[in-house]
Order: C-alpha cells, then structure tokens, then sequence
C-alpha cells in the first residue's frame, strides 16, 4: 500500500493521541501555531528603546514571520515599528539613535537595505542589490552603512555545447563542479563566487565593494571609532579548502581598500570588535590543535604596539558572543555553563562578573543553549530571556541591577494550555569519574503514585549542550503522556574542555554509557515503567539512537533522526568532509577503514531486535538520505520492525516549518504509540 510521505503520521496519530487523556488544558500540535519568540533585541545607544525581531507561526504560510517591534526599556509603549505583515531582519540603532536600519523582502525581489527615521516613521529602500546583504553595520558617523553581500564568479566549463536550433527544447546543460566544498546543507549546490564587504551611503546611492578576490570576507566585523577602517575575519590562505577551520583578523581601509593582516597563527581568529577609544581590538578564537571540539577564547589585541593576549585563559567555557559598551571599561560576552547560557562582564585584566544565566529559549523545536544580546553606551543590557516554560521573551538587565522581562508574548497561549514541568537530575556515569547532569519533563497533571512511560531524547552535535530552555518538541511530548529524560552526555559543551573531549575521535563511545546511566536515575525516581522505554535523537543522537539499539533490547521502540549510520559513505556525501575526518577520527577511511566501521551504527545492526524508525530531509546534505536508507533497508532484510519517513523540501534542518516540527513529533508519537502498551 502506498501512502505519502507524512502517511504515517496519518495512519497511526490516532493512537498516539488517545494515550492521554485531554482535560481542553492539554497542549495539541496545532498550538505550534500559536507560540511567538522574542529574537535579536537591539538597545538605543541612550539605553531607552529597544527594537526586536517579534517571530510568529503563520499556519497559512506554513512559515516563520518575523516583524520589527519596539518596547521602550521601562517596558512601557510596546508596539509594531512598521504596520504591515512583512518579514524583517536586522534591525540596527543608528549611532545617534535617530534611525533604525534593517533588511526585508523587497517585492519579488530578495531582502534589501532599508533605514527608518524614528521622529516621522518614514522608511527609505537604500538597496537595489543582485544579492541578499548581510551583516549590517552603521559608521561611526551614521553617514555610511557596511554590509557583506555574495558576489556572484564565473562557473567552471569543460565542453562548449554546440548552439540549439531556434526553437529547439533541449535538456538543461550539464554542471561542472571543480570547487571545494561544492554544496552546503540548507543553501544546496553552491553558486560559484564569493562574500563580500560593501558600504552604503545611510542616505542611498551607489554601493562600493571594499574587498575582492577568491575568498569568503563573512561573520561579524566591525567599524573602527574613526570610522577609517573596518575588521574582519577572513580566511585568505593560497586554497581555503585546504584548512576550513583557519581564518585571520583583517582590516581593510575603507577609503583606499588596502588589506592589513593583524593576526597569525593556525586556529580560527573571528568576531573582532573594537575598543570605544580604538585603542584595542578584541577578538574571539582558539589554537587549532587537531581535537573535535576546542575552547573559544577572547583576545585582546592593542593597535599601536600589536601585542595579544588572551583574556580568557581561566574560563573553562568557549566564549561565543561580545559587545564593548562605549561608556565603560568593560566587554560584556556571553558563554554556556551546565547547560545555561550566561551573559558576564570581561574586565582587560581577564577579570569575569556573571550578569544573569538564563539567555535562551530562542529556537524552535529542541532545548539547545541559545539566545542574544546588546548593550547600550551606558552598559545597560536588552537580551532574550527564556526559561524552561516559556519562548524566548525581551529582558533587560543593568550590570548592577535586577533583570526584568519586558514583554509576555505567550500568555494567551498558556492561559489556556498547561506546560509540563521541567525538574534538574544529575548523575553519576557508570564508566569514568563524570557527574551528567540532565533534565526531566513531567507531563501536565503528574502523579508521583502512577508509572509513566520514559523517552530517553538526545541532542546532536555532538559537541553541543542541551539546558532548561523551552522546548515544542520536548512539550509535546510530555503532553502525550511521557516523562522525558534530555541530557548532556559527555562530549557535550558547557562543562569544559576535558569533559567535551572525552569523545575525541572516539565517538559513539562512553557517552552510551552516560544515557543508560542517565535512564537508570530516572527509574530510580520510582515513577517510571521500566518495561516501557522510548528512545530518541537527532544528527549525532541519531547516532546515538541507532548506536543504542545495537548495545541493548531494553527500550521498546526507537525513532533515529537524520543519523550518521556508515561513517565512511557519510565522510564521501557530507558537506564537512574536511572537518570531518580530519578532527573526528585519526586518519583517512581508506588509510585505515577499520576505525570508521567499529564507529558506524551499521556494525551493530545484527544485534538489533528494538522496532526502529527512520525520520529524515529529503535534502539533508550533512547526514544524507542514504545514511537512512541503508539502515532501514539492513533491518527490513534482518526482519526488525521499521519504518522510513521522508521529510520533502527539507535538509538537516527538520523543523525550519512549522508543519515539519509537528510532522516529526506526531510521527515520533504514532510509532511509540504502536509498541506502548495501554494504561
């Protein structure tokens, strides 16, 4: 029988629905629909006003809208900057605080450069640009705006077609692909060319490129006070491809377009920014020392003398966002600790003063640490504060005073619905001397005297960190009636280099060990049905999952997410095959392709009995669809329980819509649902 792709979810959400009983407090999936998330707050240079990106579900567009609102920071006057329904991004305070520059769709046409003038509301188009701009940077004069843009280059040829008759409907001409790497997850095949600097005058005209060449000028840069120049990160090196991870701080003059080279040494140098007098040049970036994962440190760099430093050598934790505000001493960055994403102070002596811990809450769909911030001139901090109950919402924050959330986005949405209960668990590992910590999700309603059914769920990477950060997903889950069990096995970030190391080039490995240990705490809580255990994860806890099921019958049905399942047939088909192998595993495959099968959750497919289902993009380039396919193909030949679900129109990204997100968990749920046994 056939059936479309989402047939599954059809033919079986009638069970998965009717395991929990639903009181009209219950969360349902079409409430996807109903959630808003506060993104990307910019503060006025007096600290008054912010602007931020409000993002809603449209459920006719089956897309992510996102409009400009304004909130002033006593939260008083919260209102749309522009009245109509576009979508916007970007949004940047002049240096004076008079205009707001952003980029929307213009027409048919992709995203342009627009400024606002915020004492009559007028809106200016400043762009008309072949490509998207990006990275938008007012001058410290407010006269010039900076942006990166692709530059589109010639594509290779080999053959020159012979000419088509007039009128003649012949097949479309053959590509010639002869660049490194020649495709990306999400974008798809590349176009050849490259990214670019630009400036703008703030009052339209002509757009001028500053750098040029057969490299990419992207990420964060930044101004200098006199306007003069302009930082970036770039990787100029003979042949990029060669080492992927390399890139250096630049600057280029903005009059003259003379490249100078500021630092030098193996490992990425990213995210300059300057000091409010030009005196020193921050930076974030680490050595290159050949592991999987490393620390991300700043780096202060003073203009006149050259001399670097790192600010950051006793912060176990990679930094991975900085702001300077103009009136203080200070640099204000941001960095995941136990699963939290803190914002603190950086003094130039390496001195470090946590602010608050809880940015987040900003993704759709599982808990990753997240979230943003900006810093007014004064210090005071508008920054997107989450929590384990709610989306991400507008909080601010002085550096000696109390935070304060500014907005309430989604209490029309919790007025009516439930959300379930998030409760920290840590644990003891069986293997090694590591305590994991974790989180557990209670459905609405719990009962500490009833057994529940426990879905053990794994986050990628797999150097990434879950934390207490709201999760759709992870809701709906617990709304059908599981306690959810998420963790950071090792491996993870945010609890130092050692821990995240521990699985260098040796992964999957004893991070197993950690998620068994990790379901066995839960079962020692004494309300969950240790007969009924679920299993579940993405990209590397797909790995993970597929991994499991190989090592233990124990959990009676899985649902493996774009996995990793043959490590050499993903190495050839990935998007980062040149981080790949040279970080994850000690040599090439076919230098020693023993080490890539021991790893490969296809090894162990012999030993699985646990009904296994598939989810994954149909053009997801860095796990791709064969990974799927082979396994789901060796259990329907070795008889196991099995189904594939094929996502359309998506890459690695599964819930980049709405109806994706709800598709992936009511699949998930239905084939559940098909092995847990009735209460």
């Amino acid at each position: 029988m056939r059936k479309g792709h989402f047939g599954l979810a059809v033919a079986l959400l009638g069970i998965a629905s009717a395991v929990a009983a639903d009181d009209g407090r219950t969360l349902r999936n079409l409430d996807v629909f109903d959630m808003e998330w506060a993104l990307g707050p910019q503060i006025s240079p007096d600290a008054r006003r912010i602007v931020y990106l409000r993002q809603e579900l449209d459920i006719m567009s089956d897309r992510a809208r996102t409009t400009l609102w304004t909130v002033n920071a006593d939260g008083g006057s919260h209102r749309p900057l522009i009245a109509d329904t576009g979508s916007y991004s970007s949004p940047r305070f002049s240096p004076d605080g008079t205009r707001i520059a952003y980029l929307a769709a213009a027409g048919e046409r992709g995203a342009e450069l627009y400024v606002r003038w915020l004492d009559t509301g007028q809106s200016a188009l400043l762009s008309n640009l072949p490509y998207a701009p990006g990275g938008i940077s007012w001058s410290p004069d407010g006269e010039t705006i900076a942006f990166q843009m692709f530059v589109a280059g010639e594509p290779p040829a080999l053959a020159t077609p012979p000419p088509r008759p007039d009128g003649a409907k012949w097949a479309p001409p053959a590509t010639v692909i002869e660049d490194y790497p020649y495709r990306r997850d999400g974008p798809g095949y590349l176009t050849a060319g490259h990214t670019h600097l630009f400036v703008i005058p703030a009052e339209g005209g002509t757009p001028r490129q500053l750098t040029s060449g057969d490299f990419d000028h992207g990420g964060r840069f930044a101004w200098s006070p006199d306007g003069e120049t302009i930082a970036f990160s770039a990787n100029r090196i003979d042949d990029p491809s060669k080492d992927l991870l390399e890139s250096e701080i630049w600057t280029v003059d903005v009059a003259s377009g003379e490249l100078n080279q500021l630092t030098d040494r193996n490992g990425p140098d990213f995210a300059p920014l300057y000091s409010p007098d030009g005196r020193y040049l921050v930076y974030l970036g680490f050595d290159d020392r050949g592991k999987s994962t490393d620390i991300t440190r700043v780096w202060l760099l003073d203009t006149n003398s050259g001399e670097i430093r790192n600010l950051t050598p006793d912060l176990d934790r990679s930094v991975n966002a900085l702001e300077w505000a103009t009136g203080a001493d200070r640099i204000y960055i941001s960095y995941d600790d136990r699963g939290k994403r803190v914002l603190a102070t950086l003094d130039r002596r390496g001195g470090v003063a946590p602010l608050v811990d809880d940015l987040g809450s900003a993704t759709v769909g599982r808990p990753y640490t997240s979230g943003s911030f900006s810093v007014a001139d004064n210090g005071v901090v508008a920054y997107t504060r989450g929590s384990a109950l709610r989306p991400s919402e507008v909080g601010v924050v002085a550096r000696n005073g109390r935070p304060r959330t500014l907005t309430a986005l989604n209490d029309d949405l919790f007025a009516e619905r439930d959300a379930a209960s998030v409760e920290e668990i840590v644990w003891e590992s069986s293997v090694g001397d590591y305590e994991v910590q974790g989180w557990l999700v209670k459905p609405p309603g719990f009962d500490p005297e009833r057994k529940y059914p426990l879905i053990l769920e794994i986050h990628g990477g797999p150097h990434t960190a879950y934390g207490p950060h709201f999760s759709p997903e992870i809701q709906l889950f617990a709304a059908a009636g599981y306690v959810v069990l998420y963790t950071n096995p090792r491996g993870s970030t945010s609890y130092g280099f050692d821990f995240a190391a521990e699985i260098h080039q040796d992964y999957p490995g004893e991070d197993y060990d950690d998620l068994i240990s990790g379901v066995d705490a839960a079962i020692a809580k004494g309300y969950i049905d240790e007969e009924q255990l679920f299993v579940t994860g993405g990209s590397g806890g797909g790995v993970l999952t597929a991994w499991i099921v190989g090592k233990t019958d124990r959990f009676r049905a899985a649902a493996v997410q774009k996995p990793v399942i043959n490590w050499v047939s993903t190495l050839l088909t990935t998007d980062i095959a040149g981080i790949m192998s040279p970080y994850w595993f000690a040599e090439w495959p076919w230098e020693d392709v023993s080490e890539y099968w021991r790893r490969s959750p296809l090894s162990l497919v012999g030993n699985v009995v646990t009904p296994t289902m598939l989810i994954t993009g149909e053009e997801d380039f860095r796990t791709p669809m064969p990974e799927s396919e082979q396994y789901f193909q060796a259990l329907k030949l070795r008889g196991v329980d099995t189904a594939l679900v094929r996502v359309p129109e998506r890459a690695h990204n599964l819930v980049a819509r709405p109806s994706h997100l709800i598709a992936k968990a009511d699949n998930i749920l239905a084939w559940f649902a098909r092995y847990r046994e009735a209460e």
